[in-house]
């Protein structure tokens, strides 16, 4: 779904040719995605939008393209740090001159980024709310040159939101102090409430709403029974995701903590997180969810809001969520690369007494508790409809699906559905029988005509209720009251207690029928594998895992070296297409998706040889463990043995140096060492790493062509126009100094 075309503005070539060279020179992508480049088109003119898209659809680039197109700096409003840092890790790692003010600052940290931004010396700045609206963060805002507010996770502005913040209801003074400033709110999922609010907050009720479809095709939707639940989920864990990152969502703090023990012990790579934790456990668990392969994250609610990480090949439910809205929230954590993923979830009759019981318990208006009532319900239609899950999930969010998908439990396992209304007619005749207070198990024992001491003592084996479903097994009834309680026919009450509802007396009089679904089983893997792809890692021919494993492990090494996550340096889609491509050469390098100016300058050397090496059948030399002393002496040095062998000629000879004499070789020590001291230099006074000065890639090269002038800087491999414009003067001074002495 998406606003009509009459809605947007006629594509312009003035803009959108230099978004599009921008896109392609910083993130490597060749082309933008559904309505991206109608976005990027009215913020980079100036104009305000809202935007609703789904987690992994692309939401930042809609204000980063237009930062960098816009003059000033674009300042993004974010509620997590943890966010802010893997944004700013990234876009660093790009190019991009970006920065963050928020409570892990030091009291120089803020100075110094302060100063950046009233200099000019920031693309992007990432600020929290509460940040934002203290008097010296506006005051410093009109001072700064901005070139647009993006408030993201903005559904976070409501109280019917999911995620509400107080705080943001505060960028009311957006609007108000800077009308000039084009705004931007962007978000995964908002109701009509929540993004009628979101309007009202940012007065953006003349904005065009952009609003992408929903649809995540590449994540397999699965729901089952619950039975055994840990069992449920090591067995799908080893079967389709051993090795993999994952999330796994529970809802107690103590659920979480025996999970990811449990987990531990069947040898399953697990932590715990959840909101009681002290504040180092929880940093700890997220920095190596952040930073490690294949860590499964045991968690509340309270994880995964702003997780960046591309890989995430699973989320599992190990106990039901409280709205469709969370529900599609969560499980878009999963696959951000847009390769095969999995949302995995399990359930029974207790969570869905337990969530109605919550809900109808709580000190929420009852306003607020009908809504909350609404999106349950909307949940539990789709965890048992026999329907396609993926059309049920965004009719939902309004959007109209003709499946079936094939993609979902439902669509490869078809469910049976029959007409259960007699069985319905006695699970409610029983609740009512009994005095509807008793739960499940004792209904059930009724039913089944067991005559337990509990039955016998109540008198009630003597009901006419007492047997006439004997005919089913336990299971059976345990699902039909199950359904009967998710359709709002049975109610939960206190200590479990089920009761007839008024919505019952029409079945109850035969006067409307039901059909339920039996209860399956998940798929099986082989009846899986015959029609849908292991939606486990990067679905690479067999031939090729080798190279992909190799590169994987370079791109960890590497990581680390550098102290950043590993998909900062290439995400698994890029990797699936370095495998796929084998490029020999930094020129069929750069045209792999993902694999900007940046990227090639820095890595294209190792990725190149290690293609290199795959290809003459020598295979790559192992990852070491970097110690944390060598992360920051190493800084952009070379970690595998990808440059231990250079090929005889370049793999992409520069033009500046084809047919010229080549400088004498003490001369260019000379120059280098120059280089590497203005480099040490820089560093101290600007606080980046050496890495994000210039490269050694650009350091070799400088040293090797000796510039004497700004142009003669330009097309130096991991040397482009930013660094050109802030660090030019610094090196053409010390290469002119290196020259003069030795002459």
């Amino acid at each position: 779904m998406s606003v009509p075309a009459r809605d947007y503005a006629a594509p312009d070539p003035a803009v959108l040719t230099p978004a599009l060279d921008l896109l392609k020179r910083v993130w490597g992508y060749g082309a933008f995605r559904g309505v991206q480049a109608q976005i990027v088109q009215t913020v980079a003119q100036g104009g305000n939008a809202m935007v609703l898209m789904p987690t992994g659809g692309g939401k930042s680039l809609c204000y980063q393209v237009p930062s960098l197109l816009r003059p000033g700096v674009g300042i993004v409003v974010s509620p997590l740090i943890a966010l802010m840092k893997d944004q700013v890790d990234t876009l660093r790692g790009l190019g991009v001159r970006a920065a963050y003010l928020n409570s892990t600052l030091s009291l120089d940290g803020v100075r110094e980024v302060e100063s950046a931004l009233l200099a000019g010396d920031l693309d992007l700045l990432y600020v929290a709310p509460e940040r934002l609206l203290l008097p010296r963060t506006l005051d410093l805002l009109d001072r700064a040159p901005v070139a647009l507010f993006a408030v993201d996770e903005a559904h976070c502005v409501s109280q019917w939101g999911h995620d509400f913040r107080p705080e943001y209801q505060g960028l009311t003074v957006l609007p108000d102090r800077f009308p000039q400033v084009p705004r931007m709110a962007l978000t995964a999922t908002a109701d009509d409430r929540t993004r009628a609010d979101i309007l009202r907050v940012l007065d953006l009720g003349g904005a065009p709403q952009f609003v992408s479809s929903f649809d995540r095709p590449n994540i397999q939707y699965r729901v089952g029974q619950k039975d055994s639940p840990k069992t449920q989920l090591l067995e799908f864990i080893r079967a389709e995701h051993a090795g993999d990152a994952g999330i796994v969502y529970c809802l107690s703090r103590k659920s979480v903590e025996e999970t990811a023990r449990w987990l531990q012990a069947q040898g399953v790579d697990a932590v715990a997180y959840h909101a009681g934790l002290p504040p180092r456990e929880r940093t700890h668990a997220q920095d190596r969810f952040l930073n490690e392969e294949g860590l499964v994250v045991v968690a509340t609610v309270a994880f995964g809001m702003g997780i960046d990480k591309p890989n995430v090949r699973f989320v599992a439910h190990l106990d039901l969520p409280k709205s469709m809205e969370g529900y599609y929230q969560e499980t878009g954590r999963a696959g951000r690369d847009g390769l095969p993923s999995t949302a995995w979830m399990v359930y029974g009759l207790a969570d869905v007494v337990n969530v109605r019981r919550m809900l109808a318990s709580s000190d929420a208006p009852e306003e607020v508790k009908r809504v909350e009532a609404g999106k349950l319900d909307a949940l539990l239609t789709f965890c048992e409809t026999a329907a396609c899950r993926r059309e049920v999930l965004l009719a939902y969010f309004g959007e109209a699906y003709q499946g079936p998908c094939g993609n979902c439990d439902t669509c490869l396992n078809p469910p049976q559905v029959r007409d259960m209304t007699r069985e319905a007619q006695m699970a409610l005749s029983a609740a009512i029988r009994t005095g509807n207070r008793f739960g499940a198990a004792h209904l059930t024992d009724v039913l089944l005509g067991r005559a337990t001491e509990k039955v016998v003592s109540m008198n009630h084996h003597t009901l006419p209720t007492f047997g006439v479903g004997a005919a089913h097994d336990e299971k059976t009834w345990r699902g039909v009251l199950r359904q009967l309680v998710s359709l709002g026919f049975l109610a939960a009450g206190e200590h479990h207690g089920l009761s007839a509802t008024g919505k019952a007396r029409t079945l109850l009089k035969g006067e409307t029928t039901l059909t339920l679904r039996a209860d399956t089983l998940m798929p099986r893997a082989s009846r899986r594998a015959e029609k849908q792809p292991r939606a486990g890692r990067a679905p690479v021919a067999t031939e090729d895992q080798p190279l992909f494993e190799a590169l994987r492990a370079w791109r960890l090494d590497r990581a680390r070296s550098l102290g950043v996550p590993p998909y900062v340096i290439f995400t698994d889609a890029t990797l699936k297409g370095v495998t796929e491509l084998k490029p020999t050469s930094h020129a069929s390098l750069g045209t792999v998706s993902g694999v900007g100016q940046r990227k090639l300058a820095d890595f294209g050397d190792e990725v190149v040889q290690i293609v290199r090496d795959s290809l003459d059948g020598r295979p790559a030399a192992p990852a070491r463990t970097v110690t944390p002393q060598e992360r920051g002496a190493r800084d952009n040095a070379a970690v595998l043995g990808a440059l231990r062998a250079r090929p005889q000629e370049p793999a992409d000879p520069a033009p500046a140096l084809l047919g010229q004499p080549q400088p004498d070789p003490a001369q260019t020590g000379r120059v280098a060492a120059a280089l590497r001291e203005v480099r040490r230099t820089l560093t101290q006074e600007t606080g980046l790493s050496a890495f994000l000065i210039f490269p050694n890639a650009a350091l070799d090269a400088l040293a090797q062509r000796q510039p004497r002038t700004e142009a003669e800087l330009h097309g130096i491999p991991g040397f482009g126009p930013k660094r050109i414009e802030t660090y030019g003067q610094r090196v053409l001074l010390a290469i002119r100094t290196a020259l003069t002495d030795a002459g």
